[in-house]
């Protein structure tokens, strides 16, 4: 498959918090999680930051959340294998976004890690896809969805017909993909302060994590984890006393 130039290919590009940085990284072998704050001294607070992420969703706090604000409506119009993730940018003229704390965060992009990054009472989903929203002041919150092997997810399936298999490539979306059907119905969340997951794991990361799972097909799964080649989940991150709210 042909690379995806031009300007919606330099937007994907831009807008990823899994940031192009003259420092490889990887989630195999010497350039693997635990090696990356040696990395590149611009990777210091993988290993230093103290509310780093992703984390174990375990003991929480109710502190009454009201739902989350959603505005979703045109889908993605990009799809890229960027060596560490399959990746959905949207347009920046869309006005898909949430509103949190009173402000208005615009969607940037979305994609997927398997298995989950972020575990629930020390358990892993079988995917979890992260959308990623900045505000105007460039802060980010990040919006996590779980799934489990099970039904076959039809939007899914949007991007994954032209999921590119070689890395650095991307292709356009051909069908409308409702981001809405990405999420689950019962939109109940756990809140915490985190980290970008992937260098240079960046704090001050608001993470909203869904706590009812969609679901995908084993086939669904199998196409993901062929094309990345490798689980491609940073582990859990120490608490260090961070709460939990829901």
């Amino acid at each position: 498959m042909k690379d995806f130039t031009g300007k919606a290919a330099l937007l994907a590009l831009s807008i990823m918090p899994l940031a192009a940085f003259a420092s490889h990284w990887s989630y195999e072998g010497n350039e693997s999680p635990e090696h990356w704050s040696q990395l590149s001294d611009e990777f210091k607070t993988c290993q230093k930051g103290m509310n780093q992420s992703p984390i174990d969703i375990d003991k929480t706090l109710n502190a009454h959340l009201q739902p989350l604000d959603i505005h979703y409506g045109k889908g993605p119009d990009v799809v890229l294998n960027n060596g560490h993730t399959i990746q959905a940018t949207v347009d920046p003229k869309a006005t898909d976004s949430i509103t949190l704390d009173g402000h208005s965060y615009l969607l940037q992009q979305f994609h997927f890690h398997a298995p989950s990054e972020n575990t629930i009472h020390g358990k892993h989903a079988a995917m979890e896809m992260h959308l990623v929203h900045k505000n105007a002041a460039g802060e980010i919150a990040v919006v996590a969805v779980m799934f489990d092997v099970g039904a076959a997810n039809a939007e899914l399936d949007k991007l994954w017909s032209v999921m590119p298999q070689q890395a650095e490539n991307s292709s356009p979306v051909k069908s409308s993909l409702n981001i809405n059907k990405l999420i689950p119905e019962d939109r109940t969340y756990w809140r915490f302060s985190g980290s970008l997951t992937t260098p240079p794991c960046s704090e001050g990361v608001t993470w909203l994590v869904f706590k009812h799972p969609l679901t995908l097909s084993a086939a669904q799964l199998a196409k993901f984890t062929h094309t990345m080649h490798h689980d491609n989940n940073r582990p859990v991150q120490p608490v260090h006393g961070r709460v939990v709210i829901e």
